[in-house]
C-alpha cells in the first residue's frame, strides 16, 4: 500500500516549488510540481485572498484536500505515479463552485500535463 503524502507547511517549501518546478493550470486548480530529492511525496494547499472571503477559501482548501486524499495515494499504489514529489495545489475561483468529479478530474490532467503521471 502506498503511503499517505505528508503536507508542506513551511513558506519556503512552498516558494521553493513555485520557483524551480513546473506548473500546470486547469480551470479548477493550479499545480506547482518539484521532484524532491527524497522519497516522500508531500502536498500543500494554498487559495490567495483574491478567492474570496475566509468561508469561500476554506472551502476551495476542504475540496482540494479531499481530491488530493482519493487521488494521490491511488495513483502512487497504481504505480502511475513515482514517490518523490512536491505538489503545491493552488485554488481558483471555481475551486469552490466546481462539479467534484470535475475538479478531480482537473488534478488528474494537471498531475498528467506537469509530468508527475504518466
Amino acid at each position: 500500500m502506498a503511503q499517505r503524502p505528508t503536507r508542506l507547511k513551511r513558506r519556503r517549501d512552498f516558494l521553493r516549488v513555485a520557483g524551480k518546478g513546473k506548473r500546470a493550470a486547469r480551470p479548477g486548480l493550479v499545480l506547482q510540481a518539484l521532484c524532491a530529492a527524497s522519497d516522500e511525496t508531500r502536498i500543500g494547499f494554498t487559495v490567495t485572498k483574491k478567492v474570496g472571503n475566509a468561508v469561500v477559501r476554506n472551502r476551495a482548501k476542504r475540496r482540494l484536500r479531499e481530491a488530493a486524499r482519493l487521488a494521490i495515494p491511488a495513483l502512487l499504489a497504481e504505480g502511475a505515479m513515482d514517490p518523490g514529489w512536491d505538489l503545491v495545489l493552488i485554488g481558483r475561483d471555481a475551486t469552490g463552485k466546481r462539479d467534484f468529479a470535475t475538479l478531480q478530474g482537473d488534478l488528474r490532467g494537471a498531475l498528467r500535463q506537469a509530468g508527475v503521471t504518466r
